[in-house]
């Protein structure tokens, strides 16, 4: 499963699917996104059963159509980004400096938390 990024439709489904708390049909998303653009049930199957084949949807029969809910939470494919990002960036130091130069006092913070929980040695 490559984290490098879905095409616009693929977000804007798995964006519908993150936001649900339970599993999800085609139906569903797609009478969400028709009163937002105008868009065929056909290209929201397609979009889900791509996502599903690419590994990021989990599926299970629910009569006659597939209920559908994400594999990894927003969340998770977020870091899982920020992992390969760091991976493909070059120098991780350097990638390092450059993020934490840019962001905000309270992501710092939380950084510095999730640092401290994992028992890192900045937190001594």
């Amino acid at each position: 499963m490559d984290a490098r990024g879905f095409g616009d439709l693929e977000a804007v489904v798995m964006d519908r699917v993150w936001r649900r708390t339970s599993p999800t049909t085609v139906r569903e998303v797609f009478e969400e996104l028709s009163g937002e653009r105008s868009i065929a049930y056909t290209t929201v199957l397609s979009t889900m059963d791509n996502l599903h084949r690419k590994g990021w949807l989990e599926r299970e029969r629910a009569g006659r159509a597939y209920r559908y809910r994400a594999v990894l939470t927003r969340e998770q494919y977020s870091a899982r980004l920020m992992r390969e990002a760091l991976g493909r960036g070059g120098r991780a130091d350097l990638v390092l400096a450059h993020f934490v130069d840019g962001i905000s006092a309270e992501e710092s913070d939380s950084l510095h938390a999730a640092l401290c929980r994992r028992g890192h040695r900045a937190c001594e």
